[in-house]
């Protein structure tokens, strides 16, 4: 299968290590859906004119993830800073709020468009600003599309018409809460609804048919990323033609792999000052 990812780049700056990781959910599951067995994958999105804009761009070509399209523009690129709470878990402190890539929008091109055909999905996310693409993006290729945990019914009702696949991150929704969810979605449009919920596993919705998929253990070092990850694993495997069951039980080893490593794939570089 061939994934392309558009939209939010970011570095995270891992204050006790001194440490900058690239990562944004559109280029995570680029990157980590190579690493999971597409054929292909390629990001486009927008990064500055510094050393985190010059480290994203060689880990993208590092796992080999076609960035010919990104635009560099002067200025910041996304940075968030983060941390290790009395639990070990990583919280994020602050951000530039997406640098350049927040004051631009990404307008994608007859050229673009012409590229972004050649792939099987296209994957996008809440934080991407990509929302007013959709209804063209959809006529192309499948639309997989990340809502975290900030998504609003206003923005389900815009988006949910023209995607195929709908990620939550919900591990603070009841059961009648993700019934709801399910229920309102499909109403909008989206066949596949994937619930992420941390350490109590996925639920998953096809065409209002149920599916669980528990967590598999890890050697955890830390969890950021693994979200991106289930995304990732799930897609690849899907596409590469693997039964709804078996593409659930990948995207969860997956996840598991990722929480044992730094970062959302690897890839860190020392801050100098």
């Amino acid at each position: 299968m061939r994934i392309i990812g558009i939209g939010d780049n970011v570095v995270d700056i891992y204050q006790d290590r001194n440490e900058m990781f690239p990562g944004g959910n559109a280029l995570n599951v680029a990157v980590l859906a190579k690493q999971s067995g597409a054929e292909s994958a390629a990001y486009i999105g927008i990064v500055g004119t510094d050393i985190e804009g010059d480290h994203i761009l060689d880990s993208l070509s590092k796992n080999l993830v076609d960035a010919s399209h990104v635009r560099r523009a002067v200025g910041e690129s996304g940075k968030a800073y983060v941390d290790l709470n009395e639990e070990g878990d990583r919280i994020f402190v602050k951000s530039n709020k997406g640098g350049v890539q927040a004051k631009l929008k990404l307008n994608l091109t007859v050229d673009d468009y012409e590229y972004i055909k050649s792939y099987d999905v296209v994957h996008t996310s809440l934080y991407s600003h990509l929302d007013e693409e959709l209804p063209l993006l959809k006529q192309y290729l499948p639309v997989s599309y990340d809502f975290s945990n900030h998504f609003s019914v206003e923005l389900l009702e815009r988006v949910c018409p023209h995607i195929q696949f709908a990620f939550i991150s919900g591990s603070d929704l009841t059961e009648v809460e993700i019934e709801e969810l399910f229920l309102k979605i499909h109403g909008l449009g989206a066949p596949f609804i994937i619930i992420t919920r941390g350490s109590k596993g996925v639920v998953m919705s096809h065409n209002n048919k149920r599916y669980e998929q528990g967590i598999v253990e890890a050697n955890v070092i830390d969890t950021l990323g693994a979200g991106d990850s289930f995304i990732a694993g799930f897609l690849t495997n899907h596409f590469n033609g693997f039964t709804i069951e078996e593409s659930l039980i990948a995207a969860a080893q997956i996840a598991a792999r990722t929480c044992e490593v730094n970062g959302a794939f690897g890839h860190g570089k020392q801050l100098t000052f």
